[in-house]
């Protein structure tokens, strides 16, 4: 029976997972760059484990292949099971040798096969090893030959010798099935004559027993031979009961002697067909045909008796032979069946178009399970278990080299994600120790943005890199909230400082220091730097309120001195005409401001529809109150004329 074998990687295949996720980053340096795999550890291993198939394959692929069992063989007592485990390729190497030196050539098969698969799992482990490690240290895989194996070559020797054994034994057995057959022929001319012989009755029988013990006594003959040979044979032996007048109670004696011999061969038939062992109880079978063949006639009122009884325990346990086979023909057409599909499974998988990692590892994860199902699937017809293990091999191989393909170019573009991700981190560093905090601030955000946008790398270089990136960036930000720090409590402080300030502004006397005194104010509130953010409306809103009410105090004493000047102004006008015409100015001036008002009010609701209109309507409104002061100081001064004049 051929033996299923799979090759679970292609030569010289990677073996491992890569998965490099996209790495995130944020200003406050809150990120994280995942480990990613080797890529030429991407390809996982399949724990399917096909290696005594593949160590067939490979002893067979090596010259060792035995060839077809003879039934010799079959039939031959086997060898006591040896316990393999263990045994180093040295050992195996012996163990063979010793074997072909004390044991008979046609018993050695089945330890044959046992130590040649033992064998070479070892080897193709070892051989797979130096490999990988020639691979890894940059060889060519078209260039790798593995080192010559001594323990090999003397298996090979030693196989060599068991072969040229087996091939003469089974030419000396053929050579003697030849001449056995020449024998027996020899004896039925015998036989012949044996019948024509004008020998005396006690010779003639005594010359009748030789020939039947030699034919005994001769071993087996060509297969095709058998039957004719048997029957002719039996023809003549009962022409010799029959035709020759030998003594009555000889005769008696010998066809009862047969009789008991032929009742002993119909139980031992019998006893057969309750064997469990189907393929056991047929081949016991074919040594009872033969003895029956060589067993002589028996009394003619038995005979047929007796045959029937034989042949019908020789008919069931035919039937059962039959049968089992059979079943075993038909559960290998189903699994020849089932290995028909999984093999177009597999060419579907390596026709599908894949392009990314994840689908790589779905598509292997789908092949592991396919090569499981095989495992369990039995021997397929024969003829057909060869060409289907190697239909499905060649597809699983023609997946591992796509896969392996596809992991060659993820190595050339990791390379080049390094190469950019340094150029990121030299970037990084020299922002690190800069103190320009907005602008570093944002190219850093963008490096990062950018970092993201980068693939993966090589998990060796992953996390250096990572880290190279990650200390660059934690150092300017730990450097930015030291000096905010700092500049927090310098606010603080400024803001003690304004507050005793604006004490020191309401209980201030304006009147006395005037305009000069309000700009020293403003100077030094101006001379003092941020306070925090959370008082900042508030301090600034106070602040303006007390400046505001400042001018407003020196205003109302600027206006009080004005009116008393032009008072005096006027008292000197007294009588002459001059007070008219003084009036007349200021009037013609009030109508002038109320104009003046007229418009500016017109223009709010100009600039109520324009952008930045809050800022302009203030404006206005504040020279509106300022000019209705105005207007209202030289009203006053209207009244003063009037009163002189009365």
């Amino acid at each position: 029976m051929a033996t299923d074998k799979i090759n679970l990687t292609a030569p010289g295949e990677p073996v491992g997972h890569v998965a490099e996720d996209a790495q995130t980053t944020t200003v406050n340096n809150n990120t994280t760059d995942n480990n990613h795999s080797e890529i030429d550890a991407e390809v996982s291993q399949m724990s399917v484990s096909f290696a005594d198939e593949e160590a067939a394959l490979a002893a067979d692929e090596a010259g060792l292949e035995i060839g077809e069992e003879t039934a010799e063989e079959e039939a031959a007592a086997p060898t006591s099971g040896d316990d393999l485990t263990g045994l180093s390729e040295a050992d195996l190497v012996v163990l063979f040798a010793n074997k072909i030196e004390s044991e008979p050539v046609q018993t050695l098969r089945p330890v044959v096969e046992a130590i040649k698969i033992a064998f070479y799992k070892q080897h193709r482990a070892k051989v797979d090893a130096e490999r990988k490690a020639f691979l890894e240290a940059g060889g060519d895989e078209e260039t790798f030959s593995p080192t010559p194996c001594a323990e090999e070559a003397r298996l090979k020797e030693l196989f060599a010798m068991y072969r040229n054994e087996r091939d003469k034994y089974i030419a000396e057995l053929e050579a003697n099935k030849e001449n056995n057959l020449k024998l027996k022929l020899a004896i039925i001319e015998e036989l012949k004559e044996l019948i024509n012989s004008d020998e005396t009755l006690n010779t003639t029988f005594h010359r009748f027993r030789e020939l039947q013990q030699r034919w005994k006594e001769i071993g087996l003959v060509p297969q095709q031979n058998v039957k004719d040979l048997w029957e002719t044979y039996n023809l003549y032996v009962e022409n010799f009961y029959n035709f020759i007048k030998i003594n009555k109670e000889l005769r008696d004696l010998d066809l009862k002697k047969n009789y008991e011999i032929k009742i002993s061969l119909c139980e031992q038939a019998e006893e057969l067909t309750l064997e469990t062992q189907v393929v056991e109880a047929f081949r016991r079978l074919q040594k009872l045909h033969d003895e029956w063949r060589e067993t002589g006639p028996v009394a003619i009122e038995f005979k047929e008796t007796l045959w029937e009884r034989f042949k019908e325990a020789s008919s069931r346990i035919n039937k059962r032979h039959q049968e089992h086979f059979e079943n075993i023909k038909s559960e290998q057409t189903k699994n020849l069946a089932m290995k028909l599909e999984l093999c177009e499974k597999v060419e579907t998988l390596v026709a599908r178009p894949i392009v990314s990692r994840k689908d790589w590892n779905k598509a292997s994860e789908e092949l592991l399970e396919i090569q499981k199902v095989w495992k369990t699937i039995g021997f397929a017809p024969k003829k057909d278990n060869n060409r289907i293990y190697e239909r499905f091999r060649a597809a699983c191989d023609k997946f591992f080299e796509l896969k392996r393909e596809y992991y060659a170019g993820q190595k050339s573009e990791m390379e080049h994600n390094l190469a950019l991700k340094t150029e990121l981190c030299a970037e990084a560093e020299t922002l690190a120790m800069s103190e320009d905090w907005k602008r570093a601030t944002d190219e850093l955000i963008a490096l990062q943005a950018r970092w993201k946008q980068v693939g993966p790398v090589a998990r060796r270089h992953s996390d250096v890199i990572w880290k190279r990136f990650r200390a660059a960036c934690d150092k300017f930000f730990e450097r930015k909230a030291a000096h905010f720090a700092s500049v927090d409590n310098q606010y603080e402080e400024n803001l003690k400082l304004k507050q005793a300030l604006l004490e020191e502004m309401r209980s201030a006397d304006v009147k006395a220091g005037g305009f000069e005194a309000i700009k020293e104010f403003q100077r030094r509130w101006s001379q003092i730097g941020f306070v925090p953010i959370k008082f900042k409306e508030t301090l600034q809103k106070e602040y303006k309120a007390i400046v505001d009410g400042m001018f407003a105090t020196l205003r109302s004493s600027e206006r009080d001195r004005s009116i008393n000047r032009f008072r005096e102004r006027v008292s000197t006008m007294k009588g002459s005409g001059q007070l008219r015409s003084e009036r007349e100015r200021l009037f013609n001036k009030v109508r002038q401001m109320e104009q003046d008002i007229a418009l500016l009010e017109n223009n709010i609701g100009f600039f109520s529809k324009s952008k930045n209109a809050e800022t302009l309507i203030a404006d206005v409104r504040e020279k509106i109150e300022r000019t209705k002061r105005d207007m209202s100081e030289i009203v006053e001064k209207i009244r003063l004329i009037d009163e002189q004049e009365a």
